[in-house]
């Protein structure tokens, strides 16, 4: 479904609500969350069929948890969906990791990588392999980290990703072919992901 919005619009009613405007959130509110939504359908669609946290759990979750950061000076749509994407894959690996020691090495919560990352297409990733391969990247390229979670947590385009992390499209396409092979070659290390 296309947006009924332009990101101007979004960084504008952004900004204003980090000066106070309160009305501004309201207005906010239904553009980001459709987005948001749009978001976490995208990569919960090719989920196990047994998986207990539907899209709409996931996005009132970040949602709430976005309305509730004060101490953010929201510059932009790009930002806020950075940030955005930090929460989805927090809220989506502690569930993982609740659901696996619930079931004491069971169920963990594997989620079909799409075409956001197509270089996985029609894998099923263990959510939890994948946090722990981010994780590692991390240490080793941030920047490669990073852009991998604006692009699959974020659902963020090579130039909102690249307006984010600061640097020109160009790289942002080289860093996350780079980082996608790396992430592929980690994950498939530890074993078969599915």
């Amino acid at each position: 479904m296309p947006l009924q919005h332009s990101p101007h619009t979004v960084t504008r009613l952004l900004v204003e609500w980090s000066h106070g405007n309160g009305t501004a959130l309201d207005e906010l509110a239904p553009l980001v969350y459709r987005e948001l939504h749009r978001i976490a359908e995208s990569f919960m669609r090719h989920e196990r069929a047994d998986h207990t946290l539907q899209p709409t759990a996931l996005v009132h979750e970040a949602f709430l948890r976005l309305v509730d950061q004060r101490e953010v000076n929201w510059q932009n749509r790009a930002q806020f969906f950075s940030v955005a994407a930090q929460m989805m894959r927090r809220i989506l690996v502690n569930h993982a990791r609740d659901r696996h020691a619930a079931k004491r090495g069971g169920g963990e919560l594997l989620l079909s990588l799409d075409e956001t990352i197509d270089y996985f297409a029609g894998q099923d990733v263990n959510l939890m392999l994948l946090d722990e391969a981010l994780n590692a990247l991390a240490r080793i390229d941030e920047q490669q980290s990073r852009i991998v979670e604006l692009r699959f947590f974020g659902g963020l385009n090579i130039e909102e990703t690249a307006e984010v992390v600061r640097v020109s499209p160009a790289t942002v396409k080289r860093e996350w072919r780079i980082a996608k092979a790396w992430l592929y070659g980690e994950i498939n290390g530890r074993g078969d992901p599915a």
